[in-house]
């Protein structure tokens, strides 16, 4: 399903229907969608997933009106569910969400938690039972438009919760008027050949709470276990062994950029294949939270 070659500075979204999903850097300001996550470091060469016919793959943008990412998150997942239920390609297997300022705002009023409204308030049951794995990143490029591209299939994956951590559907009303709508993670395609775990977003939270604040390096590390305890979970699940050896495509994401150095000694050590880990500058939807992963792991 995959030959990955891995992600770069900007990502261009191509999509070729039933047929690739490529996130590749571009110059180019008229071709494909673009996402401000800057380059820090890794390879710059593209990621790309060459789709079977039992996959498709969308690309939506949707402008805000007055900066109201509740009301752009609810018209592009209704757009999205419009155009994917009831299609050949029913089941929404992973989706990744690029905002701008996704931190910005106190409280309820946080444009995180607003968008996770907006979403709540498009999805239906379907969607929830269980949601898709997923990735919620603030972008360099201002407030404007919401970003959100999915991946989809004629048969349903495998979703994946971590025991080390809280469903993010069940998470206390701490983190906002809805809990977020994703699953740590989903194995596709299990009995076959082209089996892939996919990670969603995955940060230093154990239970529900956020863990050594101010410490990229230990925030980094946690980061780490938990995705080790996913792929473990993936095993139990699909009867397929996954490790970090078997990462075909490691994108970390750095608040920071002065923290890439600290964050890649950290990685060098982990186990990961270093020359597929990709380094770039983008927000995680906990402002006290200053690294994500996110991942794709072939079986062993």
């Amino acid at each position: 399903m995959t030959d990955f070659a891995l992600p770069p500075m900007h990502v261009d979204f191509r999509i070729s229907a039933q047929a690739s999903l490529s996130f590749a850097f571009t110059d180019a300001a008229d071709e494909g969608m673009h996402v401000g996550c800057a380059w820090l470091a890794g390879p710059r060469t593209p990621e790309t997933w060459h789709l079977s016919a039992d996959y498709s793959a969308l690309a939506l943008e949707q402008a805000e009106t007055d900066g109201d990412i509740a009301a752009a998150a609810e018209q592009v997942y209704s757009d999205l569910l419009t155009r994917v239920r009831g299609s050949s390609h029913p089941y929404l297997l992973r989706i990744w969400n690029y905002l701008g300022a996704i931190n910005a705002g106190d409280g309820d009023a946080e444009r995180y938690r607003r968008f996770c409204v907006g979403r709540a308030s498009a999805v239906d049951a379907q969607f929830n039972d269980p949601p898709p794995a997923a990735t919620a990143i603030g972008h360099d490029n201002g407030v404007g438009a919401l970003q959100v591209i999915a991946l989809c299939s004629r048969k349903p994956a495998i979703a994946l919760e971590n025991p080390r951590q809280t469903p993010a559907w069940s998470y206390p009303r701490d983190y906002g008027p809805v809990a977020p709508g994703f699953s740590r993670g989903a194995v596709l395609g299990a009995d076959g050949d082209s089996a892939r775990l996919l990670a969603s977003g995955t940060a230093s939270i154990v239970g529900h709470v956020s863990q050594h604040v101010g410490d990229v390096a230990e925030q980094l590390r946690e980061s780490l276990r938990n995705l080790e305890a996913l792929l473990a979970v993936g095993h139990e699940r699909s009867g397929r062994s996954f490790a970090l050896s078997g990462c075909e495509a490691l994108r970390v994401y750095l608040r920071h950029a002065e923290d890439l150095a600290t964050a890649r000694a950290v990685i060098d050590s982990s186990g990961l294949p270093i020359e597929r880990v990709l380094y770039l500058r983008g927000d995680v939807c906990r402002r006290e939270l200053v690294v994500e992963l996110e991942g794709v792991f072939a079986p062993m």
